[in-house]
């Protein structure tokens, strides 16, 4: 499917002079949308190259990359592992609409302690995973390495050269560090922080020479997966004057950074600003039973 860049009318932005488009990144692919389909292209194309009938991978409960694994596996052909953080989840993931998606695509899940989790790059974990499913294809948590920002350097196109700030929302730093890659030496890219804390900045080094870039950490809203009702009630409403939904973990959060930056007069009058949309909708599901499970208001779907 074609991705459009749409734009947004709010009165925000128009009483501040700023115009707002997102890049519908989600509208790729039904099942690996966004970020994740990038990230994946690369990766598969190679697994497939060197003969490899397998591919395993690491996540959480609510995984994107988790479902998003599984789902191409299953379209191109792959066998699929998951090693899932959480031992808890053994008796309890048919409840865990993330997992029921991922498993309905052939993927196998591994629960293992958090613990144990920690332990997702040690050699010798590796070898045990080896020795307890064969040959596999290794695509790290989160898919990041550089196949994946390959693939997500092609996210921004010549097209989008006249957009003064590109956004985007920040997990384990790929998506961003394609993105900084591909983007125009004039351009700002601000990379908006789903984590709390500013470590993912070293990762993110790692993989770009460019200096036009910025990490913004105010808007994580306590840490990875928190969402309160403020949060839930700015994406409802995002949804019902745009039309376009949001993610509550990674493009939610984003959004509402970028709108409360334009609010506090961040940027400058004329200033064009491409936020991408990085997909993720799937997770909505999940985080809906969390919060009605706390009697807390729940996402539109």
């Amino acid at each position: 499917m074609k991705v459009v860049n749409q734009q947004v009318f709010l009165p925000i932005l128009k009483q501040k002079n700023i115009s707002l488009f997102i890049k519908r990144e989600d509208k790729l692919h039904p099942l690996i949308s966004g970020n994740k389909y990038r990230k994946l292209k690369y990766n598969l194309i190679a697994a497939k190259a060197n003969g490899s009938k397998c591919i395993l991978t690491f996540g959480g409960a609510y995984s994107n990359h988790i479902a998003a694994t599984a789902c191409a596996g299953k379209e191109y052909g792959f066998k699929t592992i998951g090693v899932i953080r959480g031992e808890e989840l053994r008796d309890k993931w048919r409840n865990n609409p993330t997992l029921k998606l991922a498993h309905k695509h052939g993927m196998e899940f591994l629960f293992v302690s958090r613990e144990k989790y920690r332990e997702k790059e040690c050699p010798s974990f590796l070898k045990s995973l080896q020795h307890d499913f064969g040959v596999f294809y290794l695509l790290p948590e989160g898919g990041t390495n550089e196949l994946a920002i390959k693939g997500c350097e092609e996210i921004l196109t010549d097209a989008d050269k006249e957009f003064d700030v590109v956004c985007c929302s920040v997990g384990t730093g790929g998506t961003l560090s394609g993105i900084i890659n591909s983007s125009r030496a004039e351009q700002q890219v601000l990379g908006f922080s789903a984590l709390k804390g500013d470590f993912i900045r070293e990762d993110i080094c790692k993989f770009v020479a460019k200096e036009n870039w910025e990490l913004v950490n105010g808007y994580h809203f306590g840490g990875y997966a928190r969402v309160n009702k403020e949060l839930v009630h700015f994406i409802n409403e995002f949804k019902e004057k745009s039309q376009i939904p949001l993610d509550p973990i990674y493009t939610g959060k984003m959004l509402f950074g970028i709108l409360d930056r334009v609010q506090k007069g961040h940027f400058k009058e004329n200033t064009r600003i491409l936020a991408i949309h990085t997909g993720g909708l799937q997770g909505i599901a999940g985080i809906n039973l969390t919060l009605g499970s706390k009697g807390l208001p729940m996402i539109h779907v």
